[in-house]
This record gives C-alpha cells, structure tokens and sequence, in this order.
C-alpha cells in the first residue's frame, strides 16, 4: 500500500449536489428552490415570522423567573449508594466523594455537586464529603455509624 493509493471506501463521500447547472443536470434553472415567493431568494429570515401579524412569542405574556446563579446538583439516593457498594463498585473504606461516584458509574456527570437523598437503607459505615444531603439522609447515615461532610455554607441552610 502506497500513500498514493489511499482512498476512502466505496460510499464513504458523496459529491456534493452542483446546482444551476443547466436543464439537463436536474437542479439547474431554480436549482431545487421551486418558483418566486420569499424561500427562493437568498437572505431568508422567517423563523416566526406570521406575515406581518403579531408574533404568537411576542403576544404571549412573559411569565416566570430564571435564577442564573442557582445550582444543579447531581442527585444520588442512598440505596443506589449501597447498591453500588454490594456491587464492589465502590469502596467503603474510602471517602464517597463526586468524583468517587462519576468513577463507580452511580452519576454520569458531576453538575455543581452531589446531593445525597434519603431513599432506601444504608448499611455501610461511611463518609461523605459531599455538596448536599438532606436532613433525613444525613441521619440514616450517622445511624449506620457514618459522618458527613458539607461544605460551610450548605451547612448553616
């Protein structure tokens, strides 16, 4: 095999359509854009555009708020914790951590941290050092023997 005989497989690129090309090519004449009318010229900008008549977006009233500075946190309950522990995914000697979690594949992807919630049993003895739990959560693991560790300011909520 030479670099010069390198080529893609049969299929793998299709040539690109030629348009305005004559009569006989097939998209010649309009090339595929049909006849007149707004969509067959160039420049076309019609994204909820109703003819002149107002916008059904700008008739409706505007409703709600969008906090830009809240947080997403990536929630977790703590049977699926236990759950991964039984499956030796995750060790119980160690700190359950968000990145402990992502690694064990109990999350898929951190957000702005872990919050723990208090569904199921917990039988492992263990710490946490996470960005959330709740008060429920928090006892079920300090009855199971284990501590949990909050950032400053989640724990004064």
């Amino acid at each position: 095999m030479k670099l010069n005989e390198l080529r893609d497989k049969d299929g793998a690129t299709k040539a690109r359509k030629r348009l305005g090309r004559g009569i006989g090519s097939g998209s010649g004449k309009t090339a595929g854009r049909g006849v007149k009318g707004q969509k067959a010229r160039s420049g076309v900008a019609i994204n909820g555009f109703e003819g002149g008549q107002m916008p059904l977006y700008r008739r409706l009233p505007k409703r709600g708020f969008n906090n830009i500075f809240a947080k997403s946190f990536a929630t977790v309950s703590l049977a699926r914790i236990q759950t991964a522990i039984d499956a030796k995914k995750l060790d119980a000697k160690e700190t359950v951590t968000g990145e402990a979690l992502v690694k064990a594949g109990v999350i898929r992807r951190l957000k702005d941290g872990v919050r723990v919630l208090s569904d199921g049993e917990l039988k492992a003895k263990l710490s946490f050092d996470v960005a959330g739990a709740s008060k429920a959560a928090i006892e079920k693991i300090e009855k199971a023997g284990g501590s949990v560790k909050l950032p400053e300011k989640a724990a004064a909520e």
